[in-house]
């Protein structure tokens, strides 16, 4: 426990008090855009057919552009990319709450919830790679950049339980557009300080090489796939709790037990830093995924809310460290200069496999029940141990950009191929 504490003040002291304040309040609106624009167009429109068109159009909005705009901060660097995509995200937010209360016609509250979607900032993943970048940089160990890693997983997390619960309690006390023009001065106030914190200047000065884009190991596309999945399984989770709280009688247990569900995840997030060296990625990576499959099964036979509460607190022991172990594989084989990009490829895999599974297991749960929806994340799980097992080439020397060092702004060593991944 004191060597987790320590490893944390090392993260800390890199990237100083102010910069995870921030980026925390950056990437929760992120966490509240979604179900407030579904909840916000349901309200106005009366139409649920309606709302899940503009929050679906904001989820594909975010899939597709935010690789882009993490390639875009690779490029130019996160300050000018961040910035721009911050103030755009909030103009494009509160255009959609004024169109949604102006009763707009639903082609235009699409369109304005794929703007929405399609620039969010990504200061999660930014700021993960940002905080990678700075330990590299400082030439911290490889138990720093986990606990970095752990740390910006674990935030993540909060921030997912947090946002819908805000969301929830503004549309309860108040009007659901309440918290999505909350989250648009979020993004505003938030994500400008973060494009204009000191660190981004750091991370930037490397990135402007001239060199030709350098090209992925295979196993990368193996890992954005798992993440797909995993995004996969919460959206199918979130459809079973719904629908087995509205046949037990307690519809108004959905959202706690979701924010159970995530709290034990981002408590065994923070613990992941005590995990041993010596339990190589791969391996961790392999553990976490029986674990998502074995304590996922229970879920097809929860039908109390006891059970149920008990079934998503053990099972959010799995998430966390399965999505921290893929981020970590993936810090490793990327070069330097793709990792921005890559770190949102993980992020808009997990956003997109949510919002697919989540239309698909919502109408299985309709019409069979919550067991139904539980089985698409069982499945889900089961499709990310065969990847964990299949993949070959997860292990060896880190690969680096073909220049210069991403961060250091040193040569970098000549790109060596991961074991046996193959370009692609």
């Amino acid at each position: 426990m004191a060597g987790s504490a320590q490893t944390y003040r090392k993260v800390l002291a890199l990237t100083g008090p102010v910069l995870p304040v921030i980026s925390f309040l950056g990437r929760l609106p992120t966490a509240m855009c979604q179900l407030g624009s579904v909840l916000l167009v349901a309200e106005t429109s009366g139409s649920l057919a309606t709302a899940g068109l503009a929050g679906g159009a904001l989820a594909a909005g975010q899939t597709v552009a935010g690789p882009l705009l993490g390639r875009a901060a690779d490029r130019y660097g996160q300050r000018v990319v961040v910035l721009a995509a911050a103030l755009a995200n909030a103009g494009a937010v509160t255009g959609l709450v004024l169109a949604a209360l102006s009763h707009l016609a639903t082609g235009w509250l699409a369109l304005l919830g794929a703007l929405a979607g399609a620039s969010v900032p990504q200061v999660g993943p930014l700021a993960r790679s940002r905080t990678v970048a700075l330990a590299h940089r400082a030439g911290a160990d490889e138990r720093t950049v986990a606990g970095a890693l752990s740390f910006e997983g674990t935030l993540d997390e909060i921030s997912f339980v947090l946002g819908p619960a805000f969301v929830g309690l503004a549309a309860a006390l108040a009007h659901p557009a309440a918290a999505l023009l909350t989250a648009a001065a979020l993004l505003a106030v938030c994500g400008t300080a973060f494009a204009l914190h000191p660190t981004a200047r750091q991370v930037t000065a490397a990135r402007r090489t001239g060199a030709a884009r350098t090209r992925l190991p295979g196993a990368v596309y193996a890992l954005r796939a798992t993440m797909a999945l995993q995004g996969a399984m919460f959206g199918a989770s979130q459809a079973g709790i719904t629908a087995l709280t509205e046949q037990l009688g307690r519809p108004s247990q959905t959202g706690l037990v979701y924010a159970a569900m995530g709290v034990m995840s981002a408590a065994a997030g923070l613990a992941m830093v005590a995990v041993p060296e010596r339990l190589a990625l791969p391996v961790r990576w392999r553990i976490a995924t029986a674990a998502l499959v074995v304590l996922s099964v229970p879920m097809l036979f929860v039908n109390t809310l006891v059970g149920l509460y008990a079934t998503v607190i053990v099972l959010g022991v799995a998430y966390a460290p399965h999505l921290i172990t893929v981020f970590g594989l993936t810090e490793r084989l990327v070069p330097r200069d793709r990792l921005a990009e890559s770190m949102a490829f993980l992020t808009s895999g997990v956003v997109g496999g949510q919002a697919l599974a989540l239309a698909l297991s919502g109408r299985l749960a309709q019409d069979h029940g919550a067991v139904a929806a539980f089985a698409v994340m069982v499945v889900a799980g089961a499709l990310c141990a065969v990847c964990s097992w299949s993949v070959r080439g997860l292990g060896g020397r880190r690969a680096q950009a073909a220049t210069a060092d991403a961060v250091t702004g040193v040569a970098a060593a000549p790109r060596t191929p991961v074991d046996s991944c193959v370009d692609s």
